[in-house]
């Protein structure tokens, strides 16, 4: 058999279409037995950057498709950011709720903290229950729940018994074990190397 240095253009693209066609052929098997649709718990941890930005491309695949979006945020509600003015323009399909108070560091009051968590995911239920919507972002809600500002088992309870074809996102740093139990997928960003560890500030269109 030719070693792959000894083989022609040619060659090398025949052998690489044929190893395609079987990959292709492999998968097409693989996705023929997928045949379920359910309402998705999807959930986005991990000190990596990225989180909610991944979460907000889901919600404009969504808008896409014209689905109806909900959107929580339980921590960033005073940040100005660059989303938050693009889905402006999709006001019929979408409603976001901005009930963070900034990160805990900036409040420096517990009780005002849980005050707003607890009112954040009241907003977060009345949305749920409510049928017209399509998909659900809760974002930052592990923040709240990392430091027990609302309890672990009710917000897991709620997000089980969801109605079957709504699909959920929770994006936060130190997702909790209960909750990574019970979604249907989950991602954790991994840090490799990060600008601000060289003294680069957070960056409008980047950051915000």
């Amino acid at each position: 058999m030719k070693q792959k240095h000894d083989m022609s253009e040619l060659e090398l693209d025949e052998r690489h279409a044929i190893r395609m066609e079987k990959r292709k052929a492999a998968r097409n098997r693989m996705l023929s037995t997928k045949t379920r649709e359910k309402g998705l718990l999807i959930v986005h941890t991990g000190k990596g950057k990225g989180k909610s930005t991944a979460a907000f491309g889901i919600v404009m695949r969504a808008l896409g498709n014209n689905m109806k979006v909900g959107i929580i945020q339980f921590v960033k509600g005073k940040w100005e950011t660059g989303e938050r003015s693009v889905l402006e323009n999709f006001q019929e399909n979408i409603t976001i709720r901005t009930m963070g108070e900034g990160f805990t560091w900036d409040t420096q009051d517990r009780q005002r903290d849980i005050a707003a968590a607890r009112s954040a995911w009241a907003a977060a239920q009345d949305m749920i229950n409510d049928d017209t919507y399509d998909i659900i972002l809760l974002d930052e809600l592990n923040i709240v729940l990392r430091y027990d500002y609302l309890p672990i088992d009710m917000i897991v309870k709620t997000l089980k018994n969801r109605r079957h074809d709504l699909h959920i996102i929770v994006t936060g740093r130190n997702a909790k074990a209960p909750l990574i139990e019970v979604a249907d997928m989950v991602t954790e960003m991994t840090e490799i190397k990060h600008h601000f560890r060289s003294g680069v500030k957070a960056q409008r269109g980047i950051e915000f």
